[in-house]
């Protein structure tokens, strides 16, 4: 098992390797040790898999453990299913020196995170992702949330966990289309950071080395969290394909996944940085054929105008202006303010406009 440390206001660590679901408990014991209880936040695709692996290692440990299974799908992530979480933990009678188990993918993580935040004005949380985007991606960080009809992720709170623990065995079970959607974060890590990680992805497609590709990415983002935690800063570059990513996902009604959409997104800002000049055509065709080995999508069958209105409703938006995360080259990546109206502009070009 390896061990990587996330300098925020509250440091923590995210631990990863093989079988370790089975440590929870311990781990739980370590990090909150005036815990008494523990709810386990889970979805109904994960809970048949690994609920009862969790729930005897945190009774092992001594701890008296509960749960709630969410249904799966980001579907969930609204005011009513956060609302259930909330009366749950309060109907169990979790104290402010408890814990609440975050157990699944980005949505389990990002309503438990949200709940922990929120519940008592803040108690104890610990993310144990199940899904690759989860495990290089959104259980790292702080950012919970819930989305609201007018856009995703549009009510939440920076909270940082006690502890992430990934068992990359749990990935065995991921469906594979879910596994394609985490592997457009990982290609994300590579274009925004590291060559050497792009070059492994392109060579070795689905087959990439789990572990340290895993990871590498949280490095990465460790880095850029350590830097700027509430997101004012350099960890705005994490946004690269997400701004146009989350406006498709948005107006397909989340039929298309979040991974697919931020390939998409990823997809058109290559496309439109190329032809205004800022992302070199080798860049953008090296990025477009990494997408293509990995089965992701690279475009949708949709207008600007179509599109635009979600993005104008960004939860990144500041005032008038939005910030573009644009690949010079892989590796090197650039935050570009822009008005509302070059947005757009850059909306169409991304579309092929």
């Amino acid at each position: 098992m390896s061990t990587i440390r996330i300098d925020t206001t509250t440091p923590y660590e995210v631990m990863i390797g093989s079988g370790i679901l089975k440590d929870l408990g311990e781990v739980i014991r370590r990090e909150i040790p005036k815990a008494e209880s523990a709810a386990v936040v889970t979805d109904t695709n994960v809970s048949g898999y690994y609920l009862q692996t969790a729930l005897d290692s945190l009774n092992a440990a001594g701890l008296r453990a509960v749960s709630f299974e969410l249904p799966a799908g980001e579907q969930s992530k609204n005011f009513a299913v956060y609302e259930e979480v909330l009366s749950f933990l309060a109907q169990e009678k979790i104290t402010r020196s408890d814990a609440v188990i975050a157990l699944g993918g980005g949505v389990a993580g990002d309503l438990a995170g949200f709940a922990a935040a929120t519940y008592l004005r803040g108690i104890a949380c610990v993310q144990v992702p199940t899904s690759l985007l989860a495990m290089v991606d959104s259980s790292v960080g702080g950012k919970t949330a819930i989305d609201l009809p007018e856009g995703k992720n549009l009510v939440g709170a920076f909270y940082q966990p006690r502890a992430v623990l990934c068992d990359v065995k749990t990935l065995d079970t991921l469906p594979e289309d879910v596994f394609r959607d985490g592997c457009a974060e990982v290609i994300k890590y590579g274009i925004l950071s590291s060559p050497e990680l792009f070059m492994h992805l392109t060579k070795n497609g689905r087959g990439f080395d789990r572990i340290s590709v895993i990871e590498e990415c949280v490095r990465i983002k460790a880095d850029v969290v350590a830097e700027d935690e509430r997101d004012n800063g350099v960890r705005q570059t994490l946004n690269l394909g997400h701004t146009f990513g989350h406006a498709v996902e948005a107006e397909s009604d989340y039929e298309l996944s979040h991974g697919q959409a931020v390939a998409v997104g990823m997809a058109m800002i290559v496309r439109a940085g190329s032809r205004f000049g800022i992302t070199g055509e080798s860049c953008r065709d090296r990025v477009l054929e990494c997408l293509k080995i990995f089965g992701l999508p690279v475009s949708v069958d949709k207008q600007a105008s179509e599109l635009l209105p979600y993005v104008m409703k960004d939860k990144k938006r500041r005032g008038s202006q939005i910030s573009l995360i644009v690949p010079k080259d892989i590796g090197d990546c650039v935050i570009m303010p822009a008005s509302l109206e070059e947005a757009g502009v850059w909306l169409k070009a991304g579309c092929g406009e």
